[in-house]
């Protein structure tokens, strides 16, 4: 599966649901079964564990035995900003290369951010260190 509006509209789905008039961050990623995974950012009050967004999500597709496909990460400042696409932090690309270059991530629209962009994560880092290994 590839990213589509289906695959953006759950994950702004999650975060208006979970952060209804707060900052946010959420993500929604397909399996190659089509089955979508949601999850949202973990940022606790004291400490630095937090988490990615995406980690959820993979960590299900992990536990389910799935492959990921294809991520969508999303945020706002607050209740009253507009929601904008995020391209994965490295930690979440390195994660998602688990599933190889060819996964398709979601990035902002160069023109306006609320807008999206498929690329796979080999054209958003294309000089990876672990191709070295695999070529």
């Amino acid at each position: 599966m590839k990213i589509d509006q289906a695959l953006v509209d759950a994950a702004v789905d999650l975060l208006e649901k979970r952060f209804p008039a707060a900052e946010g961050l959420a993500a929604a990623m397909y399996t190659d079964d089509g089955q979508i995974l949601t999850s949202v950012v973990f940022d606790p009050e004291w400490g630095g564990g937090g988490l990615c967004a995406e980690t959820g999500a993979i960590c299900e597709a992990v536990k389910l035995n799935k492959r990921i496909t294809a991520s969508v990460c999303v945020s706002r400042l607050s209740g009253e900003s507009p929601i904008v696409i995020l391209t994965p932090c490295g930690n979440c690309q390195e994660r998602l290369f688990h599933w190889g270059d060819q996964v398709e991530v979601a990035t902002p629209d160069p023109e306006d951010a609320r807008k999206w962009v498929a690329k796979t994560l080999d054209e958003v880092q294309p000089y990876y260190w672990v191709k070295a290994f695999r070529d």
